[in-house]
């Protein structure tokens, strides 16, 4: 059974500890914030788009071969599909969030 006194002396030590012992919270995640993330996603998805499409005026200037474009027009889709991947999560998770009973 534990005593009232075990408890006020556990609280007495535990006010002891200097703040200094107790890390602090890192001012960022090592990996980046989520909001990075989707940023950087984003931005990759863009430009991925901007690629592909250069790659097929080239083509189209007879600059570019055939299978240069295939492969940037499929780099693209993939970043696409990716992004639109994470949007479905994101979205889902956020209806979950709502639907929790308080």
């Amino acid at each position: 059974m534990f005593k009232i006194s075990d408890a006020i002396a556990a609280y007495s030590a535990a006010a002891k500890i200097p703040a200094a012992t107790v890390p602090a919270p890192a001012a960022e995640p090592p990996g980046g914030t989520f909001g990075d993330l989707v940023k950087n996603l984003a931005t990759d998805a863009v430009e991925a788009g901007r690629k592909s499409e250069e790659v097929a005026k080239a083509a189209l200037a007879g600059k570019a071969d055939l299978r240069e474009v295939v492969l940037a027009v499929n780099n693209a889709e993939l970043t696409l599909e990716t992004v639109v991947a994470v949007r479905d999560k994101v979205i889902n998770a956020y209806n979950d969030i709502l639907r929790m009973p308080i």
